[in-house]
């Protein structure tokens, strides 16, 4: 089983704990304590191979910046997640996203742009349009999720995982070969 760490990243009350727990733990809960840094696993079967998630859900408040350098480092794939019902939220994707270009000294990095509460259909200040284009700006996948209905949340975090196999070359679905034994003949 391959363990895969993934590093949630956004700006505080854009519903990264709520997702994540909602995927691990299943269950929601429509007020959440004060943010912190926690963390969760979860077996999951991505594409026919199993895998171990661990997942780090970061705080999204200023306060906790100088610790997310770290967080990042430890990362091997990144959701960003957005509120649809928050312009200003969306605003600051780009800074997540730089931020761990910076400390990944790399553009090519499993990146996938989330845009949750989609639930909250009066409230959207942000297109499913806007989303998308920002994502392909970026260079990474996205998916519009919603916690409190649990739509593609768990697509959201497989599409990182897929995107870490495809960046190590490898796919999710492709299977561990063993590599054949040649046999040796000698005729006397």
């Amino acid at each position: 089983m391959k363990t895969t760490r993934l590093v949630v990243l956004g700006d505080g009350g854009t519903g990264k704990t709520s997702l994540t727990v909602r995927l691990c733990l299943n269950y929601f809960i429509e007020v959440l304590p004060a943010p912190s840094q926690d963390s969760y696993r979860k077996h999951a079967i991505v594409d026919g191979q199993p895998y171990m998630l661990e997942i780090l859900d970061t705080a999204g408040q200023e306060e906790y910046t100088a610790l997310r350098d770290q967080w990042i480092r430890e990362g091997e794939g990144f959701l960003i997640i957005y509120s649809v019902t928050s312009r200003a939220s969306f605003d600051r994707v780009e800074k997540f996203r730089n931020q761990v270009v910076r400390v990944k000294d790399t553009e090519s990095v499993p990146i996938v742009l989330v845009g949750n509460k989609i639930d909250r259909v009066h409230e959207r200040e942000v297109s499913t349009q806007q989303g998308a284009e920002l994502a392909r700006r970026m260079g990474c996948l996205f998916r519009e999720t919603s916690a409190k209905t649990r739509e593609n949340i768990e697509e959201a975090y497989y599409d990182a995982v897929r995107a870490i196999e495809q960046r190590k070359g490898g796919t999710a679905a492709a299977p561990v070969k063993k590599p054949k034994k040649q046999r040796k003949c000698s005729i006397l």
